[in-house]
């Protein structure tokens, strides 16, 4: 249990109630021998990837990305891109809410950057190394102590110009409900200068009802939650970038203030997506 980071009261039992269409067997089966055919060639590029200038880097990862949720049956969907937004080639802090441990491929399809997750990530079976490749920022969420020098990571790739990705909700959310934005890590985005890309995330259906079958909630397993996703039909997952914010000057008297009015205004921008 976690000291310092929220835990969701989403659960399964409460959360996956409305049933989702479902595809036959066999489609079920070619999705999860595609999708593990798609992570073995992910992890055969880990070290070769390493060594590519950070462009063909980021196309490469884009490209292994869609491709994982093609693979799983998962329809992508966004708007605008993020070739449209200010910041697009450097240092940006990327902010969404978190339902689904497909939210970090989902973004990684459009804007590969550094994610933020928590040390037990890196331990998931084929899955953990793959995002650990990806350059992540791990997050001991048991240990508060680490918390600055964590933000001091976060702030430094943010000036080295690089994009990072974090989901200040703490925890996966079922999508139905979602979680207060922490301030915690906007103030890397303070501390770097550097702008603040909010994202809402929505799972739908084709015919247009939200969904939360993808949602990665409670004691659910990443094994059983990777069922039931290569079991919907229809699977869509729908980013839709919000305007860039600034953070606002610091004022030396509440030097904490910035960073809380940033963690308030991306909320509202992610929360005005349904």
């Amino acid at each position: 249990m976690s000291v310092w980071l929220p835990t969701a009261p989403c659960t399964p039992e409460a959360c996956l109630t409305d049933p989702a269409p479902t595809v036959a067997l066999p489609r079920r089966v070619l999705r999860l021998a595609a999708f593990l055919v798609v992570l073995t060639v992910g992890l055969a590029l880990l070290v070769p990837a390493g060594t590519l200038p950070r462009g063909p880097r980021d196309r490469l990862a884009r490209f292994w990305a869609r491709a994982l949720l093609g693979s799983l049956g998962v329809e992508m969907r966004s708007g605008p891109g993020p070739e449209a937004v200010p910041g697009a080639g450097g240092g940006v802090l990327v902010v969404a809410n978190h339902v689904s441990w497909l939210d970090i491929p989902l973004i990684a399809a459009v804007r590969p950057g550094r994610p933020l997750a928590k040390t037990e990530v890196r331990h998931w079976p084929v899955l953990g190394p793959v995002i650990a490749w990806g350059g992540t920022v791990f997050v001991d969420r048991d240990r508060l102590r680490t918390l600055p020098a964590t933000v001091a990571e976060v702030t430094a790739g943010l000036r080295s110009g690089e994009p990072v990705i974090a989901f200040p909700e703490g925890s996966t959310w079922c999508g139905r409900e979602s979680g207060r934005f922490h301030p915690a890590f906007f103030e890397a985005a303070v501390q770097a200068g550097a702008p603040v890309q909010p994202i809402a995330i929505r799972y739908r259906l084709t015919d247009g009802r939200p969904t939360s079958a993808p949602a990665f909630i409670g004691e659910d397993g990443l094994l059983t939650s990777l069922a039931r996703v290569v079991a919907v039909r229809g699977l869509v997952a729908e980013l839709t970038y919000r305007t860039p914010i600034t953070a606002p000057p610091v004022d030396p008297a509440h030097p904490w203030e910035a960073r809380k009015a940033l963690a308030r205004t991306a909320q509202s921008a992610v929360e005005g997506i349904r």
